[in-house]
C-alpha cells in the first residue's frame, strides 16, 4: 500500500475493538448448539447436515436465520441466541 492510500474498513470501526477470545468447551454433551443461516444460498442445507449430526449425538439444536446476509443481525437475535444457546454455529455459503 502505498503511504498516501487510504484504508477505510467496511465495519465502520474507529479502531480495532479487542475481545477476549472465549475457552472452547471440552465437550458437546448436554449443550444447547445454536446454528445461525446469514441467509446466503445453499447455507441452509449446510445447517440441516450439522443439525442431523448432532440430534443423532443427543445435542439440543435451535435454528436461526438472519434476514438477509448483506446485514447485521439484529440486536434482538443476539440476544435470544446468547441466552438460549451455548455456542453458535455460522453458517457461509454459495
Amino acid at each position: 500500500m502505498k503511504p498516501d492510500q487510504i484504508l477505510l474498513d467496511p465495519t465502520a470501526e474507529i479502531s480495532a475493538v479487542k475481545r477476549p477470545k472465549i475457552d472452547r468447551p471440552s465437550s458437546l454433551d448436554g449443550l444447547t448448539i445454536g446454528l445461525l443461516d446469514i441467509a446466503k444460498p445453499r447455507g441452509d442445507e449446510f445447517l440441516d447436515r450439522i443439525e442431523e449430526l448432532l440430534v443423532e449425538r443427543g445435542n439440543r439444536v435451535l435454528r436461526y436465520r438472519k434476514e438477509r446476509f448483506s446485514k447485521i443481525a439484529s440486536d434482538e437475535l443476539k440476544q435470544e441466541i446468547g441466552s438460549a444457546c451455548d455456542i453458535v454455529v455460522e453458517a457461509l455459503a454459495d
